[in-house]
């Protein structure tokens, strides 16, 4: 067993298109795959922890992730992923989980985008500007291939100046800054939110013009939504059946039958639709295993495994 740390998975390079061809490929898979309902402890003080285990057999790989959210810590939210040979059950590696979340969760949401957005879409609004939201342009850009885009940002602190300067060197991408949530949803044919708390509705009805894509990565603010929008998918079902106008929804999928052509998605530049991608373990595990392959393929390490029956 190998421990594998952020840095070395950094240093690989992968690119965000990489990324979000690894985030479908699971999509196209998922019904192959067992993905159980995650495990959640909550403690007093907005602390958690949760497990989320999935087994993808094509790529023989078992896994399990551990996140955990400590309002104190720096950062606040860390995970750790174990992952598993299926063939032969061999723990194979421990990893640091955090360049692995931040990259998958954008990577499915600009495929999310790719393939929900209406024609001749070219506004992106971003509300939220930290690492998921940076990870989501990155993402975005590769699918798009790097054609001309305006992005309006939210002026929140200093976040709109650092998200621009992170993108500087994009000659494609014209950023606008808006300090009235509602303008920038108007100007907007895509609004992505990477706000982790939001108390209230982010803009009444009539903000959410017709053809608008919504992608709420982190899903609160815009349950207003959930009860005129004309279409919502999820990245999976359990997420989402909970939700307390789920039942109201006028209609409801698992984005994979997109992937798979068993839903049409998208069929007119009218329609409004939401995207919930909450994150899934599947994805989690599948990046593992890329990485993985990457790192360990051809190292031989020697093992103390005891591999007669112990006795005490």
């Amino acid at each position: 067993m190998q421990y594998i740390d952020f840095k070395t998975i950094k240093e690989l390079n992968i690119t965000p298109g990489s990324c979000v061809d690894w985030v479908k490929e699971a999509l196209v898979h998922k019904y192959e795959c067992v993905l159980p309902p995650k495990i959640s402890i909550k403690l007093p003080g907005d602390i958690f922890m949760n497990t989320m285990p999935a087994y993808l057999p094509s790529e023989q790989r078992l896994g399990v992730k551990v996140v955990s959210r400590y309002p104190e810590r720096k950062p606040s939210l860390q995970s750790d992923l174990l992952l598993y040979d299926t063939e032969n059950g061999k723990l194979l590696a421990l990893m640091d989980g955090l360049w692995i979340t931040t990259m998958r969760t954008g990577a499915m949401a600009a495929l999310s985008i790719q393939y929900l957005q209406k024609q001749n879409a070219h506004t992106y609004g971003f509300i939220g500007l930290g690492n998921t939201a940076r990870a989501t342009m990155l993402c975005l850009s590769a699918v798009l291939n790097n054609a001309p885009i305006d992005v309006n940002l939210l002026r929140y602190k200093d976040q709109a100046d650092l998200f621009i300067e992170r993108f500087k060197d994009y000659s494609n991408i014209t950023f606008h800054v808006y300090d009235s949530c509602v303008e920038l949803i108007q100007k907007s044919d895509v609004v992505v939110s990477c706000v982790t708390v939001a108390n209230e509705l982010f803009a009444p009805d009539e903000a959410f013009l017709p053809g608008v894509l919504v992608v709420p990565v982190h899903t609160r603010g815009f349950q207003n939504c959930d009860l005129f929008f004309d279409k919502v998918f999820a990245d999976d079902r359990n997420h989402v059946c909970e939700f307390k106008y789920f039942n109201r929804f006028k209609q409801f999928d698992e984005f994979s039958h997109v992937l798979l052509g068993q839903n049409k998605g998208r069929e007119s530049d009218e329609e409004r639709i939401l995207a919930y991608n909450i994150g899934i373990a599947l994805h989690d595990v599948a990046f593992a295993s890329k990485i993985g392959r990457m790192i360990l393929s051809g190292q031989q390490h020697e093992e103390s495994v005891e591999e007669q029956k112990f006795w005490v």
